[in-house]
């Protein structure tokens, strides 16, 4: 199946895979904000207290958009990674952040093939926040945001 020609129910399926990714941010932005130690952390472990709330945001907004869809929002994380090492925890949150963004560029074609174009533009709007999380988290770990136009 190409990525842009899809049902509603697998958009639904698609979107709360998204969902998932969602309730996994905001469990590890939690955890890792309030464990994250050392004097050089404190600056980012501020930011992923931001974060959290702005993953809630997107939590609501693509369960709402589940709900229009006609399907049921999922109540079940993606894995959370527990680790002591701050460098792990941040490294981990970059992967996460990656794999959403990737998600969510498809979820727009997707959407937008099936003429649900306001549920694109909502995405848009998640997916740049997203994007700053990913050069929040790179600027922690002392590099440049990672290059996600390649698979």
């Amino acid at each position: 199946m190409s990525r842009t020609t899809m049902t509603r129910k697998q958009l639904i399926d698609r979107l709360n895979e998204d969902l998932s990714r969602e309730y996994q941010a905001i469990i590890a932005y939690v955890v890792y904000s309030q464990v994250l130690k050392g004097a050089e952390y404190m600056n980012i472990a501020k930011e992923l207290e931001a974060h959290a709330g702005e993953e809630l945001q997107h939590a609501l907004t693509i369960s709402k958009h589940i709900d229009y869809l006609g399907g049921m929002p999922t109540a079940t994380p993606q894995k959370v990674r527990l680790t002591e090492k701050a460098e792990e925890m941040l490294r981990a949150d970059l992967k996460n952040e990656s794999d959403t963004i990737r998600a969510y560029r498809e979820r727009v074609v997707q959407c937008e093939a099936l003429g649900e174009y306001a549920i694109a533009e909502d995405i848009r709007e998640i997916l740049r926040q997203e994007q700053e999380h990913l050069t929040d988290l790179a600027t922690a770990l002392g590099e440049n945001a990672p290059d996600l136009s390649k698979g």
